[in-house]
């Protein structure tokens, strides 16, 4: 069964970067949608980022102008390149596939910022 395999995620200060990457554990057919989800201790998870592969993409509030997601189309892969971190950017980071009926999802990358 194919799944989605995240990598990149770690410990960094504030105000540093981070790039996180994500593709299919297997060739599948294209992707349209993809994106990235977080989740904190004690939280929902909460949406990120998303883009389809015309590259048309939203951003939550919280990471306007810090975050840039961006696509892969060969390789059906979604990269979240993430700058100018925070301690509130501290999460288990999913990368979602929503158009798969259930839904394809990542294992989760944690990303710590540390103050």
């Amino acid at each position: 069964q194919v799944h989605l395999v995240e990598s990149g995620g770690g410990l960094v200060q504030a105000g540093g970067s981070l790039r996180l990457s994500c593709a299919p554990s297997s060739s599948i057919f294209n992707i349209n949608a993809m994106g990235w989800y977080r989740q904190a201790p004690g939280k929902q998870r909460e949406l990120v980022a998303r883009i389809n592969s015309g590259g048309t993409d939203t951003y939550a509030d919280s990471v306007k102008g810090r975050f840039t997601i961006s696509r892969d189309n060969a390789r059906n892969a979604v990269i979240l390149q993430m700058n100018s971190l925070k301690p509130e950017d501290t999460a288990t980071y999913y990368c979602n596939a929503p158009e798969f009926s259930p839904p394809l999802w990542g294992q989760g990358t944690q990303v710590t910022v540390s103050s």
